[in-house]
């Protein structure tokens, strides 16, 4: 098991070495095999290319909730008195589009992936499961929105940030995605606009 383990480390140790565009520091929980203990720090030029800011925001949306347009391909965390943190995000490609209202029902770190069954009959290459960590594609956070496939997270691709190119989640940049996770609660509204 810590041979595994060791192992485990060191096979993420060399993808995180591969990729400049995001530095994590983490350590592999044995039992889980989950990292605990992280950091960011995304650096490529692609993931700075749309910083996180606060901004002004008008909209008659109550504090807490997210707002996701889709055309701008910008997420707002509504903070109130006409402010938001406005991040940026990687959307549905053509065919994959969708809009309407949401609410967060589930929140998790490091998440663990199953491909739905509608992925997997597009994609038959997909594995069936996938543990949580660097590898997997949703990243180090993601919010469940309700009954549906879809969901906020992170990814290990910072250069999709901004691109029209998921099946319909909510794609953000790690760091940009632990921030939100702190800030989202379960019960918050999700408001998807093209």
């Amino acid at each position: 098991m810590r041979r595994s383990a060791v192992a485990l480390f060191f096979a993420a140790a060399a993808f995180t070495a591969a990729m400049p565009a995001t530095s994590f520091a983490y350590q592999i929980d044995p039992l889980t095999r989950k990292p605990v203990v992280e950091t960011f720090t995304e650096t490529r030029p692609e993931a700075t290319a749309i910083p996180r800011e606060t901004v002004s925001f008008d909209g008659a949306y109550k504090p807490g909730t997210i707002v996701v347009s889709t055309s701008e391909r910008r997420m707002y965390f509504v903070l109130g008195d006409g402010r938001a943190i406005r991040y940026g995000v990687g959307v549905g490609r053509p065919g994959f589009e969708w809009a309407g209202v949401k609410t967060i029902t589930a929140k998790r770190e490091w998440p663990d992936w199953r491909p739905p069954s509608e992925m997997l009959r597009r994609r038959p290459d997909l594995p069936r499961y996938m543990p949580g960590g660097p590898d997997n594609p949703l990243g180090a956070r993601a919010m469940y929105l309700g009954s549906s496939l879809y969901r906020i997270h992170g990814s290990n691709e910072p250069d999709t940030i901004g691109q029209a190119v998921s099946s319909g989640c909510i794609r953000m940049l790690n760091d940009d995605v632990v921030d939100l996770y702190q800030r989202a609660r379960v019960g918050a509204q999700v408001v998807v606009l093209r």
